[in-house]
């Protein structure tokens, strides 16, 4: 599984990032985690509100999520 955080480095895109380490970690997940701060390549996402979540190159989530909704994220 590839997880990409997109987000311009903001409080809110290290809190996900902070939350998505952690989940991946609890439920033992072969998991990529990136970071991905650079604008023009956060726009080919097409997305309008930071930070958003990326599984497998598709966009899941965007705007704060809780540990309990990045979990459901990545456990479906």
């Amino acid at each position: 599984m590839e997880i990409k955080v997109l987000g311009t480095g903001c409080a809110g895109c290290k809190t996900l990032y902070a939350t998505v380490e952690q989940v991946v970690k609890e439920l033992a997940l072969e998991a990529v985690i990136t970071k991905e701060e650079d604008l023009m390549k956060i726009m080919e996402y097409n997305v309008m509100t930071l930070p958003a979540l990326v599984v497998d190159g598709k966009v899941v989530a965007k705007g704060k999520l809780s540990v309990k909704e990045v979990k459901d994220l990545l456990t479906k």
